[in-house]
């Protein structure tokens, strides 16, 4: 099958690096001569054909922004084969040859279904700020949302230092704990509250008084939102301390230009997968592993994502407190 016409698409939540992932695939497909159609508003507009052409210039100077240009959305209606079958149809009545997803686990899982249900050629980018997309070590987002909180975190633990205080941080992540267990080794944090591990909070507020009789005063925990709300954690803590604060950092961690390594993955990941649809991979994931691009199978991809590393970095976070 000769590719000559493909759509991309950014489904699910946005992360920053959408936008360099279709700058990447819009100029390299027009230098190896392919039609580009930017689909707008995920999935919901495959099925409502909301379909603009792109070339080279439409796509200038948006590699600093954060968000996507194709905005993003959840759709109901792609859950169902009828959706799926009229998303199907308007392809074809397009002429498209080809699709590239941007998106995270719920992305992947329904581009999977539609190329087994209609034999459509897709490619996947991995587009979350979550890092939890099976077989790649880095996703699109993730270094940017990281480093934002990073960023939330130095600047509360001034004033934690300052003022003697334990502060509650809460970040993204309901099901992944990435950005809580990375942003709590770089941020220097005292503990983290993540679903995976169970939390032992007699144990902490122990380790925390045994702290202050030595003299540490301040104490910075993070909070995955998949584990529980910081305000409840605090709730029990105040029963035992009476300073205790919470910081909610949200949806500042989606936003904003994507860090350079952010700019850099997606640029080599859009080349990827239009060179991949272009090679007659049909059903793949781009990924990142040890420094380089690879494509591996969707199906891979959309498997349970392998956290064996999450209890060691659990453990290290407590050694160096």
């Amino acid at each position: 099958m000769e590719i000559k016409r493909i759509a991309v698409l950014t489904s699910g939540g946005d992360s920053p690096g959408m936008n360099c992932a279709i700058r990447s695939i819009v100029r390299f497909a027009h230098y190896k001569r392919i039609k580009v159609f930017g689909v707008m508003h995920g999935y919901k507009g495959l099925i409502s054909r909301e379909f603009i052409s792109l070339g080279p210039r439409d796509v200038s100077n948006i590699i600093s922004r954060g968000g996507t240009i194709l905005k993003a959305a959840r759709c109901e209606e792609f859950y169902e084969k009828e959706g799926r079958e009229k998303a199907y149809k308007n392809l074809i009545a397009n002429n498209i040859d080809g699709l590239i997803v941007i998106g995270g686990d719920g992305s992947f899982q329904g581009a999977l279904i539609f190329n087994k249900e209609f034999g459509f050629p897709v490619v996947g980018i991995p587009g979350t700020i979550d890092n939890d997309i099976n077989g790649t070590q880095r996703t699109l987002g993730f270094d940017t949302a990281l480093n934002t909180a990073m960023s939330a975190i130095d600047k509360i633990k001034d004033t934690a230092t300052s003022m003697d205080r334990i502060f509650l941080i809460e970040v993204m992540g309901k099901l992944s704990p990435a950005i809580a267990v990375f942003s709590a080794l770089a941020g220097g944090a005292e503990d983290v509250i993540i679903p995976q591990e169970k939390l032992e909070l007699e144990e902490m507020i122990e380790k925390i008084e045994e702290g202050r009789k030595k003299g540490k005063k301040s104490w910075i925990i993070i909070v995955a939102e998949g584990a529980g709300k910081a305000e409840e954690f605090a709730k029990k803590f105040r029963k035992h301390i009476s300073d205790v604060r919470i910081t909610v950092i949200g949806h500042l961690q989606r936003g904003g230009g994507p860090s350079a390594f952010d700019r850099i993955l997606g640029a080599l990941m859009g080349q990827a997968a239009v060179q991949a649809l272009l090679k007659g991979k049909h059903h793949h994931a781009i990924g990142w592993r040890d420094d380089d691009v690879i494509v591996y199978e969707l199906q891979e991809a959309v498997k349970p994502h392998d956290r064996e590393k999450i209890s060691f970095y659990h453990q290290l976070i407590h050694i160096l407190t």
